[in-house]
């Protein structure tokens, strides 16, 4: 070789050896790093540059953790409680971003300085671009998972029975009809009395019901209490003239509703009277303090009940003479409305229709967004 020629290739082989040597400074900054506190920067580097990293902690103290990450998790370089780092070299396989991580475990803040530069591998990659941006990025994986599908149905028929009401019938029942002494108050057998009555049962068997839905007292004393019964009795006869009824009496016609008063005397001697059961019946009777469910004083008076509660059982009708001298009679009668349900089986065809399935399998895309850091744009 000429040694022309040599001298020429030895200025070509300075020039290269001398570019490569020369880095391109990315920051150089000053950074307050707080305490319990973490900073990352982040810079982009291309395939064959050399990282240069620099680091000191002004006021010579320890920083726990220093480290240098290929992003996003391969870790090229750390150094633990490091007060300073000079010109730490760190080759770049290939282009990507590198993330350098501060983190001070101290309760007090520290001041670092801090000098990153690459030396890039040729003339290609000098004007290469290290900013970084976020960009966000879309991630999709497959949720695979199977569910009941229906493919079709089928059909059944099944017989049922079912129960219907075909018939209701109302009667008036006649439950008490007496007339019962009540003596004066000198009287030695005393002026204090009491008539018990049991109401009907009510009844369930196969396709018929019955029971007690209503029922009524009146009390009338001496002969104007039988003629305010006789006027109500012949009042009522004028008013279902040619009617068909399922009451006879005017207290069946108060129990079962279709009259709401009947006439009562205003003249004559009076008893007092009220409605009990057996307990109270008896205290009443002994002259002791009492409860009961209705009370009343006169010549005649009445009561319809419909609850349900005291349309069953044994009850007492109490009553007492305040006449000093006279002794009176007192009629007592008690009816009750007796209502039967007949029913019919009926018999019917019911169709179900069930759905068919089977178990298929499914795919679902779920998508998931990140924040990723880029370099090179």
């Amino acid at each position: 070789m000429s040694s022309k020629l040599v001298v020429i290739a030895l200025l070509l082989f300075s020039t290269v050896n001398a570019f490569a040597q020369t880095p391109i400074d990315l920051t150089e900054q000053t950074i307050k790093l707080g305490g319990m506190k973490e900073e990352l920067l982040y810079y982009g580097f291309a395939e064959g540059d050399k990282i240069v990293f620099s680091f000191q902690e002004v006021g010579n103290k320890e920083v726990k953790e220093i480290e240098v990450i290929e992003y996003p998790s391969s870790s090229k370089f750390s150094d633990y409680k490091s007060k300073k780092i000079e010109n730490k070299i760190i080759n770049v396989p290939k282009t990507g971003v590198y993330v350098f991580r501060l983190k001070n475990t101290a309760i007090s803040g520290r001041i670092c300085k801090i000098k990153i530069q690459r030396i890039p591998a040729n003339e290609t990659t000098t004007k290469f671009n290290s900013a970084v941006n976020w960009v966000t990025r879309q991630d999709t994986t497959w949720n695979t998972f199977t569910k009941d599908v229906v493919v079709g149905y089928d059909t059944t028929y099944l017989q049922k029975v079912k129960r219907e009401l075909v018939k209701t019938e109302q009667r008036e029942e006649s439950i008490l009809d007496k007339t019962q002494r009540v003596h004066s108050q000198t009287n030695d057998n005393g002026n204090r009395t009491r008539l018990f009555f049991t109401l009907p049962r009510n009844e369930a068997s196969g396709l018929r019901t019955k029971r007690v839905v209503s029922w009524a007292y009146w009390v009338g004393v001496n002969e104007a209490g039988k003629q305010a019964w006789d006027q109500n009795s012949k009042v009522l006869s004028k008013l279902v003239k040619g009617i068909a009824t399922t009451y006879t009496t005017p207290l069946g016609a108060l129990a079962i509703g279709a009259i709401s008063d009947m006439a009562t005397p205003k003249v004559g001697e009076d008893v007092i009277y009220g409605i009990a059961d057996q307990e109270n019946a008896n205290l009443f009777h002994a002259g002791q303090p009492y409860k009961i469910y209705d009370e009343g004083k006169g010549v005649a008076g009445y009561k319809r009940f419909t609850d349900p509660g005291i349309c069953q059982g044994t009850w007492y009708i109490i009553l007492a003479n305040d006449n000093f001298v006279d002794g009176i009679d007192a009629t007592v009668k008690v009816v009750a409305i007796i209502e039967t349900n007949i029913y019919e089986d009926k018999h019917y065809t019911e169709q179900v229709v069930s759905p068919r399935t089977e178990k298929q399998l499914f795919k679902e895309p779920v998508i998931t967004s990140s924040e990723v850091p880029v370099t090179g744009i």
